[in-house]
C-alpha cells in the first residue's frame, strides 16, 4: 500500500476520532452551562445543545475532508509522521479555535441574561412617600 494512502487513513482516523472526543466532551459539560445561560430551560438548552453539536461535526469534519488532499508523495516513514503531525496539528488548533468561539458566544448570552436578572429590584418597593412642597 502508498505510505500517502497510510498517512491519509490515520489521519482520518485520528481526526474523526479527535472530534468526535471534543463533540462529546463539550456536549456533556456545555449543557449544564446552557441550563444556566437558559434559566434553568432543560428542553431548550437539550435542544440548543445538541443544535450547537450538530454544527460542530459538520464545520469540523467538512474542514478534516477539505484538508484530506496533499500533493506531495510521501516517500518514507518520516514523511508520514511530518505530514501528520501538519495535518493534525492544524485540525487540534481549529477544534480549539471552534471551542473557544463556543464558550465566547456562550459567555456573552449568560452576561446578557446576569445584566437582564439584576436590573429587577432584589426586594419590591414596600411604601411610597409623596414629595414634599419645599422639595
Amino acid at each position: 500500500m502508498d505510505r500517502t494512502v497510510i498517512a491519509y487513513v490515520i489521519y482520518l482516523v485520528v481526526s474523526v476520532a479527535l472530534t468526535v472526543w471534543v463533540a462529546r466532551t463539550l456536549s456533556h459539560n456545555g449543557r449544564i452551562f446552557l441550563a444556566d445561560v437558559l434559566h434553568g430551560n432543560e428542553k431548550l438548552a437539550d435542544a440548543v445543545n445538541h443544535l450547537l453539536v450538530v454544527g460542530f461535526y459538520l464545520v469540523n469534519l467538512g474542514f478534516v475532508a477539505l484538508y484530506l488532499s496533499d500533493d506531495k508523495t510521501i516517500e518514507d516513514t518520516r514523511g508520514i509522521f511530518e505530514a501528520l503531525s501538519t495535518k493534525l496539528g492544524v485540525v487540534l488548533l481549529v477544534l480549539g479555535v471552534m471551542h473557544l468561539g463556543n464558550v465566547y458566544v456562550l459567555n456573552k448570552i449568560r452576561r446578557r441574561g446576569v445584566m437582564e436578572r439584576e436590573q429587577v429590584p432584589p426586594v419590591s418597593p414596600q411604601e411610597w412617600i409623596a414629595p414634599t412642597a419645599g422639595a
